[in-house]
């Protein structure tokens, strides 16, 4: 190793995407985390890890219960955005969604879910700016077959980013130092631009960070490759939390 750290490292850490849910005092919240694993199988045991600013965290501290959705690959990037980009203390995200009560009381979402996981805590780790709450598994249920969703392919295939107060976020990129660059194989490489997409520029989200490339479009909105950020519907919105295309800035 040189010494350097290049936090793009990270990234080849396997993780899954899931809905983390809990309750407490009558009221519900949940959100996405990537840092779901399992501890232990006799006894059946896992963990996850929360950021301590979350609502999520105080629920789980208070009632001592959590339940894990884990998502399909198909999942769509507005229903990411709702658990991932939104603070349970401005919306009621249980509310838009589909969910069961479980035998621990956590409300089970059961939207884009192929399984379901239902802990409670034994013990808790503290992490610094994060909590690992270790679970008993108390309830678990298959939904559907299905491939779960992955963080490599949310960040990959759906150009996902992580919240600030999740584990892997890596806060912007940094511009490379100077020097001799390495040569490029080729892989993963934007689609080549069409005639006049040339002088066509990326857009950010300044809200979740999302970023808008014309050269790929919005399909799931029906933004066709090659459609630029001005020429986009006025009614266009982030497809990861929903902000308007006023809250976008041209990527530097």
């Amino acid at each position: 190793m040189t010494g350097e750290m290049d936090r793009k490292a990270l990234r080849d850490v396997t993780y899954g995407m899931y809905v983390v849910t809990s309750h407490s005092d009558g009221k519900l919240n949940g959100q996405i985390a990537n840092t779901v694993i399992q501890v232990c199988s006799e006894p059946p045991r896992i963990a996850v890890s929360i950021n301590k600013n979350n609502l999520t965290h105080e629920y789980i501290s208070k009632s001592g219960v959590f339940a894990v959705s884990v998502l399909d690959e198909k999942t769509p990037m507005p229903f990411i955005g709702l658990f991932g980009f939104k603070s349970g203390r401005d919306v009621d995200k249980l509310s838009q969604v589909n969910y069961k009560e479980g035998v621990t009381g956590c409300p089970c979402v059961t939207d884009n879910a192929l399984s379901l996981l239902e802990a409670k805590v034994g013990g808790s780790t503290d992490t610094g700016t994060h909590t690992l709450f270790v679970g008993d598994l108390v309830g678990a249920e298959v939904l559907q077959q299905g491939a779960p969703l992955t963080y490599a392919f949310y960040h990959k295939k759906k150009r996902g980013k992580s919240p600030k107060n999740a584990p892997t976020y890596e806060g912007p990129d940094k511009p490379p130092a100077e020097g001799p660059q390495k040569p490029s194989t080729g892989a993963r490489e934007k689609p080549s631009p069409r005639e006049g997409e040339k002088d066509m520029k990326t857009y950010v989200c300044n809200v979740c960070g999302y970023e808008y490339d014309p050269a790929v479009g919005d399909p799931d909105a029906g933004i066709p490759a090659g459609t630029a950020f001005e020429k986009l519907p006025a009614d266009w919105v982030c497809p990861i939390c929903g902000a308007a295309k006023s809250e976008f800035s041209p990527k530097p």
